[in-house]
């Protein structure tokens, strides 16, 4: 594997890539905290999950058809799974155990503590799903995720085929009688989706809206969403992908794709953008890591980098 590349980091605090757009932002900064880059050499990074208890972090490399594994402690970098079904978004359910979306295998997945591998979703109403793409498991054991055809596109991110299923869909599956639910279908081509700290809100990347769009829906009850609205129109160009919640309601997204977009964007809770992380890729996913969840890992398109922020990420995130 590649593990070296001409990357630049800054030599000097505060990090000049790290963009304030609202004073607001100062607070969550570290002036003494750059931007780093732990690794490069995938062709599409996508779905980091940190795992606290192994004290690594798994990621996708969806076109190479992997999921890699970065070690805290030494740096190395190994394979944690291949062939990887072309896996994109990862989680954890609340007991530890990692949830996969998977585009060739059109399934959603949870791996168990013996390693055997459960099919949590792969169909609904007879036909199989098109290709889960993002996945996040709400405090009641419940596994919500997006379902566009990205992965059916071409022999590239998945296997070329035709979707059966419209390209609009959101699913719930039951934590406790795996029942799968249809929560949204008015969502052109669904994408990263986190809840609010308090899971009464659920954020999904409307995909295909020209601009894209950042929705926010209510949850009712724990199983059903109302109230759907734009939280955040993009400006033209500007492409969110995956993103995670921190403990005081910010979200911190995947942007890109131009120069001038490359890296994360940082959107307050009413929807405001507040700063901007800038990266030399465009980075498509973000999870929070490390003992205190207060480094901020990206996926970036060939590289893996992080930042120490001065929040946490919310539990379960």
């Amino acid at each position: 594997m590649q593990t070296t590349a001409p990357w630049q980091p800054s030599e000097r605090y505060p990090d000049p890539s790290i963009v304030a757009l609202d004073p607001s932002f100062k607070r969550y900064h570290l002036t003494l905290s750059a931007v780093e880059r732990l690794w490069t050499g995938s062709r599409w990074g996508e779905g980091p999950v940190w795992l606290g208890d192994a004290r690594c972090l798994l990621w996708s490399d969806i076109p190479n058809n992997r999921v890699l594994k970065w070690e805290e402690e030494t740096g190395a970098v190994s394979l944690w799974r291949k062939p990887s079904n072309n896996a994109n978004g990862h989680t954890r359910d609340r007991q530890g155990r990692i949830i996969a979306c998977e585009h060739a295998g059109r399934r959603v997945v949870r791996f168990e503590y013996d390693g055997s591998i459960t099919v949590i979703a792969d169909r609904y109403q007879g036909k199989p799903l098109n290709s889960p793409n993002d996945v996040v498991v709400r405090s009641d054991g419940s596994i919500w995720f997006t379902d566009p055809p990205f992965g059916t596109y071409a022999f590239y991110e998945g296997n070329k085929t035709q979707a059966e299923l419209p390209h609009t869909h959101v699913y719930r599956v039951d934590g406790q009688t795996g029942e799968i639910a249809l929560v949204a279908d008015d969502i052109d081509h669904p994408n990263g989706l986190a809840f609010s700290p308090d899971e009464s809100l659920l954020y999904v990347i409307e995909s295909r809206s020209e601009p894209r769009n950042i929705l926010a829906y209510d949850v009712v009850g724990g199983s059903r969403l109302a109230n759907r609205r734009v939280f955040y129109r993009c400006l033209p160009g500007e492409t969110p992908d995956g993103f995670r919640v921190d403990v005081d309601g910010n979200l911190w997204c995947g942007w890109g794709m131009t120069a001038e977009y490359d890296g994360v964007h940082v959107l307050n809770p009413a929807g405001t953008p507040i700063g901007h992380i800038h990266l030399p890729e465009r980075c498509a996913n973000v999870c929070f890591g490390g003992r205190h969840r207060n480094r901020l890992f990206m996926a970036a398109a060939q590289s893996l980098y992080a930042l120490y922020v001065n929040t946490q990420g919310v539990a379960g995130g």
